[in-house]
């Protein structure tokens, strides 16, 4: 059933304290998963990042692109290895992960934002610095453990009016190289460091669940007092741990909300941002 004109106003209207409220804040958006590998919902996170744009509130974008990794390996013979749910990361898998994210993810999405309407301009953890980080540990190569972040390109990139679209490799602070980084921590790290007032990650679970075969079980607001209890029930669990560990650091060190959304619905950040009814799992 179409939406009449009326329809259009009361969302408008509902959405317009929100905009107020957010007006100048920074927002920081994990972006991965399914939203970004269909084509569809590529393009609703997108404009839902160009909306929030355009309204005035300060969106940073953070993205892996693992898939497309997978692809490019694949294309040179080579087997992707994971240790521990982590890719391991020898030199010849570095210089991929390096070209693959910076290069060719980086570039398209921020093709994308500027063909929707909005203003980006792409970055990678290296750039000025943003990112150095420390070995995690040999038996994941080069896969580094965040140790310090810069902000200062993204914050004077916001200045500007562009969206700041970043690539998870961060400069090597213990040795001459790049080290692949997870984006999740990388952009709860950032959240913290630009003090934002929200960080989102986009997922492929509508958030955490009491059951996981039952979407109605969905936990929307989580204190981060509960989480080792969810932990030690299996409620939390698996991949899930390391995101929700993610969250839980950020709030600790200063951002208001962190949310975990389902990327594969279509407008999930606009429905968490802007409207009564919100998304997903809050943990604060």
């Amino acid at each position: 059933m179409p939406y009449s004109s009326a329809d259009r106003a009361t969302v408008l209207v509902e959405a317009l304290p929100y905009i107020q409220k957010f007006n100048g804040k920074t927002i920081v958006v994990k972006y991965g998963g399914n939203a970004m590998v269909s084509e569809a919902l590529r393009h609703a996170v997108i404009s839902d990042i160009v909306l929030l744009s355009l309204v005035g509130i300060r969106v940073v974008v953070v993205h892996g692109g693992g898939p497309e990794i997978n692809d490019m390996l694949q294309r040179v013979g080579k087997e992707s290895r994971f240790v521990n749910g982590l890719r391991y990361t020898d030199q010849e898998t570095m210089d991929i992960v390096q070209m693959v994210l910076c290069g060719k993810v980086n570039k398209d999405l921020v093709a994308t934002l500027n063909r929707m309407g909005g203003k980006a301009l792409g970055l990678c953890g290296i750039d000025s610095g943003m990112f150095s980080a420390t070995r995690l540990s040999d038996e994941y190569g080069l896969v580094g453990e965040i140790s310090s972040v810069d902000p200062t390109i993204v914050t004077d990139t916001l200045e500007r009016g562009y969206i700041p679209v970043i690539s998870s490799v961060a400069l090597g602070e213990d040795a001459e190289t790049s080290y692949n980084i997870n984006a999740d921590t990388a952009a709860a790290k950032l959240a913290v460091a630009m003090h934002a007032e929200k960080l989102i990650l986009l997922t492929d679970v509508k958030g955490l669940l009491r059951d996981p075969k039952d979407d109605s079980t969905l936990l929307r607001v989580v204190p981060v007092s509960t989480v080792p209890g969810l932990i030690k029930d299996g409620i939390i669990s698996g991949g899930m741990i390391p995101k929700v560990d993610c969250c839980v650091e950020a709030v600790r060190s200063g951002v208001s909300r962190t949310h975990i959304l389902d990327g594969r619905q279509p407008h999930s950040i606009l429905i968490e941002m802007l409207s009564d009814e919100g998304i997903g799992t809050m943990i604060l």
